[in-house]
């Protein structure tokens, strides 16, 4: 009888391991009238890394969320291994082999990398026991960790790395992937696919979601695309192009953005930045040193950088949030360096922050009310007197969720309730609607796919070549030579001087980025390029990276 039981326990076991690793059939979730996901269907097989792609408010959160145990479908069923599953909560999901990394870091800025990992594993390990198995574990894959280091000395890539060891140390077999690469520079996205692949290479399966279509080009080898929450098609990406994959998203062919690039010297100073000098406010912040930039009326400008090199400080001293020496900055002409947000708005400006939730609009509040928020002391069309024209309001939401094609699942819900690129689209769009001379915008097109990043940069340019000034903060190049006029590079509070887009490429930016401190003159600049050809070898392995 023994010998039978073990027969059919191995039988059931080969079974399995011919099955994919993981099914979706026919998921369906509904939020009152609106449908999520509408019957999906998703096969992930063993030791695959697979692409979900689909636009903003595709339905790719709801359905990872369902496979993560955070959501329950309303119909459907998750087979794993074959064999019909419930999975009730993300710990569930994590007991049956399910892991996560988020889009959005969740670790504690200071609290050390152990202590960190230690809150996300179960009870019963030692602080110790803990801090050898992350760094043998990090060893194991390439991805260099030392587990007393305090998070807020990380860079975002090394943060990125804590999440990845801190997943792979509860032992997943399917690990799942939401725009892991958002925020990496190209080395350090070229250092997580080299871990990607070997975990691949292991047995372990990848669900991975991006909107960086040359990258699901270059490590997936099977793709699921979703449309308005429903299965469109599959495919095998690596025979596909960026352009035929951005057409399986969105039905249609998505422009490319051609900036054509214009120098205008002559035209007047929308924004000028003088000796500006800003400590950080916080531990965990940059200052900024001998700032000087000027922005002219019909350009965009851009200032590339890594996360945490003092882009946070210097939009904040841009858009008034964090007053500085009036003589630091002038705002169409005049002297502004401790002028208001609001006045700084009645003048013209506009400013579209980084961190969407919190700070560009409050989640709680519905799409038209974030408008008064932002716009209602600064315009009188939408009130005065102590009254406000909420009619207005809501009038100004439809035009911007109708130009930015926003999706959304009401009327007008709450700002919390949009998908992450959605909001991204209704945020810009409505700084875009005030029609601003000047406008400053902290990554443009973070989280947003193909072809809303396609319309947003258009209407960038667009903005721009009607008259107004534009400064764009990216920590994406290729976003940055579509739109861009000319360049600077923001390194540890540095900024450098800036660069025509067109006499510069990547690896001059790349020079820049992987220096300890910006160059602050031009002449330093150039002796840097000047030495870098000269070598025969150009830029060293670092700006390499950074530049490929």
């Amino acid at each position: 009888m023994t010998e039978i039981t073990a027969d059919l326990s191995d039988y059931w076991a080969q079974q399995a391991l011919n099955k994919p690793l993981l099914q979706a059939k026919g998921l369906t979730k509904r939020f009152g009238s609106l449908t999520a996901n509408d019957a999906v269907s998703l096969d992930i097989g063993r030791g695959e890394i697979h692409a979900l792609l689909g636009e903003n408010g595709a339905g790719k959160s709801t359905l990872v969320k369902m496979l993560y145990g955070a959501l329950q479908p309303d119909e459907g069923l998750i087979a794993w291994g074959g064999r019909p599953v419930i999975v009730p909560n993300p710990s569930a999901a994590r007991e049956l082999g399910v892991g996560m990394v988020f889009q959005h870091f969740s670790l504690f800025e200071a609290l050390t990398v152990a202590e960190n990992i230690a809150l996300a594993l179960p009870p019963g390990l030692s602080l110790r026991e803990i801090s050898d198995r992350a760094e043998s574990t990090s060893a194991q894959y390439g991805l260099s960790l030392r587990a007393d280091s305090q998070i807020s000395d990380l860079s975002v890539g090394e943060r990125q790395r804590v999440e990845i060891v801190r997943c792979l140390m509860q032992d997943p077999q399917l690990i799942i992937m939401d725009e892991p690469t958002s925020v990496l520079t190209t080395a350090e996205t070229d250092a997580l696919f080299e871990t990607l692949l070997r975990l691949r290479d292991e047995g372990k399966s990848l669900l991975y979601i991006s909107h960086k279509l040359a990258e699901v080009k270059q490590i997936c080898s099977a793709a699921t695309v979703l449309r308005h929450g429903k299965n469109v098609g599959s495919c095998d990406p690596r025979v596909e192009s960026p352009a035929s994959l951005a057409r399986m998203m969105v039905g249609d062919d998505v422009d490319t953005v051609r900036a054509h690039p214009v120098l205008l010297p002559d035209a007047e100073a929308a924004l000028e930045l003088k000796s500006l000098n800003l400590p950080r406010d916080n531990p965990f912040g940059t200052d900024l040193v001998g700032v000087e930039l000027t922005i002219r009326f019909g350009e965009v400008a851009a200032i590339a950088g890594i996360a945490g090199n003092g882009q946070g400080e210097l939009f904040d001293a841009i858009s008034g949030e964090r007053p500085v020496e009036n003589e630091a900055l002038e705002l169409f002409g005049e002297p502004s360096g401790k002028r208001s947000i609001t006045a700084r708005r009645r003048a013209g400006a506009a400013f579209v922050p980084e961190e969407r939730l919190g700070h560009g609009s409050v989640p709680t509040a519905s799409l038209s009310d974030n408008i008064v928020l932002s716009r209602g002391r600064s315009e009188a069309r939408l009130g005065g007197a102590g009254f406000l024209r909420w009619g207005t309001a809501r009038r100004w939401k439809d035009r911007i969720v109708e130009q930015f094609d926003v999706r959304k699942g009401g009327p007008d819900p709450a700002a919390g309730s949009l998908s992450g690129g959605n909001l991204q689209k209704f945020l810009v769009g409505r700084e875009f609607d005030s029609s601003p001379r000047l406008l400053v915008i902290n990554q443009p097109t973070w989280g947003v796919d193909a072809g809303a990043a396609a319309h947003i940069r258009k209407s960038i340019v667009e903005h721009a070549r009607g008259g107004a000034g534009v400064l764009i903060i990216s920590q994406d190049l290729d976003e940055i030579f579509e739109v861009a006029d000319r360049v600077a590079v923001l390194a540890e509070g540095h900024l450098s001087h800036f660069m025509a887009a067109a006499d510069t490429d990547r690896e001059d930016i790349g020079l820049l980025l992987s220096r300890s401190v910006a160059a602050t003159s031009e002449a330093e600049i150039e002796q840097a390029l000047v030495t870098s050809d000269m070598s025969g070898d150009g830029p060293s392995e670092g700006a390499s990276d950074h530049a490929r």
